[in-house]
């Protein structure tokens, strides 16, 4: 008797950690979703930076790959399959998902948890989303923003840096946006304080009047020595990743659930025009090697989003 035939997908994958060339397409088994999960069928998919990092090795040390090596926290598409349980949504509904497990440069992906996209959501505005949504829920929260506040924002045009500024905002706190010059009129249009970046931060924020409270760093490069210097102690400081976290700089926490609930409380507002995202670009899924190649050699400013056909 003949075995079927296991149903297959096409993914972009990680053959070993290297440069960009190490993406290539491959078939791959098609996930079957479990209990409490849906499958997706992807239309968009962000790029994190954190992706890059991964696929370079640099965080093989304490981030192990699945099985095949998928990149991508984050997606949206169509669902396709429900697994056991699931209630509240269909075959046919129109979501976006944070993806703890990566797999998004992918036609299909699964997901344990999903918020629904609006019509007036582009697919490319939802897939690239929730990991900055996420991010920055958890860091303002991580920091204690609280209304009357004044936080500095640095990478305030970024992805997380442009949703916390807005967040931040909504919350009642002042907010001080450290940014390229270019950037100036995305800040200050934000209600924002502009800071422009490169330039001496204590005495930036002397010329602007303010004593900061707290601050982000969404650039995550390290440095901070001036910045903790500026502020007066280093616990004020919560970094995206492990770069600038010495010296008592407190680094993003980490977990599934620090912030379970972003992506339900940004996709409305984007939704409704009070949440501005960075501006995207789009690449198609095949095309993810040159996708990590323009943002590894900063030839592109903007959001990178992979988009299947």
């Amino acid at each position: 008797m003949t075995e079927p035939t296991p149903q297959t997908m096409r993914a972009t994958v990680v053959s070993e950690y290297g440069d960009p060339e190490v993406l290539v397409v491959r078939d791959v088994p098609l996930p079957v979703p479990g209990p409490g999960q849906i499958r997706i069928s992807v239309r968009a998919a962000g790029i994190s930076p954190t992706d890059l990092h991964i696929r370079a090795g640099d965080l093989s040390a304490f981030f192990a790959l699945p099985e095949p090596a998928i990149l991508g926290f984050e997606a949206a598409g169509v669902v396709d399959a429900l697994g056991d349980g699931v209630t509240g949504v269909s075959v046919g509904d129109e979501v976006a998902a944070r993806l703890p497990r990566l797999g998004g440069y992918a036609d299909f992906v699964l997901a344990d948890a999903w918020t629904p996209k609006p019509e007036s959501v582009s697919w490319e505005e939802a897939g690239s989303l929730p990991t900055a949504a996420e991010a920055a829920v958890a860091a303002l929260r991580q920091l204690g923003v609280a209304k009357g506040d004044q936080l500095l924002v640095l990478g305030a045009t970024g992805s997380v840096g442009l949703m916390a500024v807005q967040l931040a905002r909504s919350m009642g706190a002042t907010v001080i946006g450290s940014a390229p010059e270019r950037d100036r009129a995305v800040v200050e249009d934000l209600g924002a304080l502009f800071l422009p970046a490169g330039t001496p931060v204590g005495d930036a924020l002397k010329a602007l009047g303010v004593e900061v409270d707290w601050v982000l760093d969404a650039i995550s490069a390290g440095g901070l020595e001036e910045v903790v210097d500026a502020v007066g102690a280093p616990g004020k400081i919560v970094t995206l990743t492990g770069a600038g976290a010495h010296g008592g700089v407190q680094m993003l926490a980490d977990g599934v659930n620090r912030a379970a609930d972003a992506l339900d409380m940004a996709m409305p507002l984007l939704a409704s025009g009070q949440l501005r995202m960075r501006p995207r670009e789009t690449f198609p899924m095949a095309q993810a090697a040159a996708a990590h190649t323009a943002l590894e050699e900063h030839r592109s400013h903007r959001k990178l989003v992979l988009v299947n056909d």
